[in-house]
C-alpha cells in the first residue's frame, strides 16, 4: 500500500533525526567535557546546546518515534481486567488526554508565540522557536490518542494483554 510505505519512510526520517540529535547532544556534551576539565576553559554555548537538545529529543521522539506498545506504563489494573473493559479504559483515558491537550493548546501556542520577545543566553536562539517542538507534540499526541480512542470504539486496540504483560524483573 502506498500510504504504508510513505508512512515508513517518514518514520524512518523521524527516527534519523532523532538519532542526529542524540549526536549532536552526546557532542556537546563531550565538548563540554573536554574545555571544562582538560583546558581550563568552561564554554556556556554546549550546556546550552545539550538542553536544547535533550527537550527537542525527548518531545520529538514521543511525538513521532516512540510506539503505543513502547510506552512506559502503570498496568496493574489494566492487566487484570477483561478485553472489554480494557478496550473501555482505553477509551477513556486516550479521550481524556485528547481533552486535555485540545483544551491547553489554545494557551501553550499562546505562551509559545509570546516567547518570541526572550532568546537564549550563548545562541541567540528565539525561545518561540525553542518551544514549538511542544506544539508539534500536542497535536501528535491529540492525533494519537484520537486514533487510539476511535480503535477502542471499533474494537480493535491491539493494546497490551494480559499474556504479554509482565513485571520487567
Amino acid at each position: 500500500m502506498r500510504f504504508a510505505r510513505i508512512g515508513q519512510f517518514l518514520y524512518r526520517r523521524a527516527e534519523n533525526l532523532l538519532a542526529l540529535m542524540l549526536a549532536v547532544m552526546f557532542l556537546a556534551f563531550m565538548a563540554q567535557v573536554i574545555f571544562r576539565y582538560f583546558l581550563n576553559f568552561p564554554i556556556g554555548w554546549t550546556s546550552e546546546l545539550t538542553v536544547i537538545m535533550w527537550l527537542w529529543l525527548v518531545l520529538w521522539g514521543a511525538a513521532f518515534v516512540l510506539r503505543e506498545d513502547e510506552e512506559i506504563r502503570f498496568d496493574l489494573v489494566y492487566g487484570s481486567v477483561n478485553p472489554a473493559v480494557r478496550r473501555v479504559m482505553t477509551a477513556l483515558f486516550a479521550m481524556a488526554l485528547v481533552i486535555i491537550y485540545a483544551l491547553s493548546f489554545p494557551a501553550v501556542y499562546d505562551y509559545v508565540t509570546f516567547m518570541k520577545v526572550q532568546s537564549t543566553a550563548y545562541l541567540k536562539i528565539r525561545f518561540d522557536y525553542l518551544f514549538s517542538i511542544y506544539l508539534l507534540f500536542a497535536v501528535a499526541a491529540i492525533l494519537r490518542y484520537g486514533w487510539l480512542v476511535w480503535s477502542a470504539m471499533r474494537g480493535d486496540v491491539t493494546g497490551r494483554d494480559a499474556e504479554h504483560m509482565g513485571s520487567g524483573l
